[in-house]
This record gives C-alpha cells, sequence and structure tokens, in this order.
C-alpha cells in the first residue's frame, strides 16, 4: 500500500500467509476442493461430461444478491466442489471479516482477499462465491477473468435490503441506511460487474430459479 500502513501491519495479521495455509492442508481427494462442501458424484463433473471448460466458474455481485446460496446449490446441480472466498479468507486470518475491516481496513482485506481467490483458482473446476468487492480490485478482477467463467448475480435494490436486513455483520452497511448504501454501491460497481461475461438476473423466488437460469446460460 501506497502508506505503508500494510508493511506495519504485516507481522501481527496472519491473513497474508493464506498461499501457505492453504498449501499446508492435505491433499484433497478427488472432486474436492478447498472448503468445499459438496464431494463430486460419481467421480464426473458435469460440465466436464458436457465437454464444458475446465475453469472455475466464480459469482460475482452485490452483497445480498444471494452467491453463497445460489453458488452451493449450483455446484450441487454440476456435482463440482464450492468454495465461499469470504470463509477462506476468515479462515486464514482466524478472525471474522467485520472484525479485519475495523482493525485493518478495507484496503489491507482486499489484498489479502485476492492472494486468497488467487490460490481458489488451482486450474480445478469448481464454483466459487466472492465478496462483493472481490470483483471491483482491479487485479482481482483480471485473474478471475483470465482464468474463470465470472457470472454476475443481479438483483433489484428491494430485493437486495429485504435481504441484506436479515444479518448486520455485514462492514459496509454497519449503522448506516442499507438502500442508500446498495443504492451507492450498484452506481459505483454495476459497470464494473457488467464486465463479466454472464449477467443473471435473480428475482424475489426460490434460489432454484437463479440456478436454472446459470444453467442454461452454460449451455447446460
Amino acid at each position: 500500500m501506497p502508506d505503508g500502513r500494510g508493511d506495519r501491519l504485516r507481522p501481527c495479521f496472519p491473513l497474508y500467509s493464506a498461499d501457505a495455509m492453504l498449501q499446508s492442508r492435505p491433499p484433497m481427494a478427488p472432486g474436492r476442493g478447498p472448503g468445499s462442501d459438496e464431494p463430486a458424484s460419481g467421480g464426473t463433473d458435469r460440465l466436464g461430461a458436457t465437454g464444458g471448460s475446465d475453469r472455475a466458474i466464480v459469482l460475482v455481485g452485490l452483497m445480498g444478491v444471494g452467491k453463497t446460496t445460489v453458488g452451493r446449490r449450483l455446484a450441487k446441480r454440476l456435482r463440482l466442489p464450492f468454495v465461499d472466498a469470504d470463509e477462506e479468507i476468515e479462515r486464514a486470518a482466524g478472525m471474522k471479516i467485520a472484525e479485519i475491516f475495523d482493525r485493518f481496513g478495507e484496503p489491507y482485506f482486499r489484498d489479502g482477499e485476492r492472494r486468497v481467490i488467487h490460490r481458489l483458482m488451482d486450474g480445478r473446476p469448481k464454483v466459487i462465491a466472492t465478496g462483493g468487492g472481490a470483483f471491483i480490485n482491479d487485479q482481482t478482477r483480471a485473474l478471475i477473468l483470465e482464468q474463470a467463467i465470472a457470472i454476475w448475480l443481479d438483483a433489484p435494490e428491494d430485493v437486495l435490503v429485504a435481504r441484506v436486513r436479515r444479518r448486520d455483520t455485514r462492514p459496509l452497511l454497519r449503522g448506516k441506511n442499507p438502500a442508500e448504501v446498495l443504492r451507492e454501491l450498484a452506481a459505483r460497481r454495476n459497470p464494473i460487474y457488467a464486465l463479466a461475461p454472464i449477467r443473471i438476473a435473480s428475482q424475489q423466488a426460490p434460489h432454484e430459479a437463479t440456478v436454472t437460469s446459470i444453467l442454461k446460460a452454460l449451455g447446460l
């Protein structure tokens, strides 16, 4: 970081050891990935079985759009491992994301996020759900667009507001009006999310409908 803040904090913050922590895990069984809770079924994933890409599928979009829930269900339908990037960051850092923001700031978090996502895209197909700001980072976005299939999950403001009100742990929303924050974030971030080659509209409907739309967009 230009102001040197990250260098002063790095010795006391283990987020930057994420690569080593992930590398030190035991070898994965076929069809599983770091942080995966969805083992492959039958030894052949659906993408591979249909001659599709062997790249990861990365879900991007604003908070509350359902990336984690949709990602888990999509991975199950495709018989691929699922990874939540935020959970991997928390595991590597040994603290919650809200605490990372409070203690070290967003720029520091984004750099660690980039490193973890880079490690997760290891050349094996999987479904990855990212945090709302991950795709906004230039380096992270370039990595995702080059090595994965990026899918932008989009939803109307009222749907997002209704969903984020269910959780009070999102650092960007604490003490603020969710509708105003989401409106401002959408204005700044949606043009960047639009760089993803696939956009899926997520309405106030069962998440399975979104999963089905993704599968159709992928030609599966």
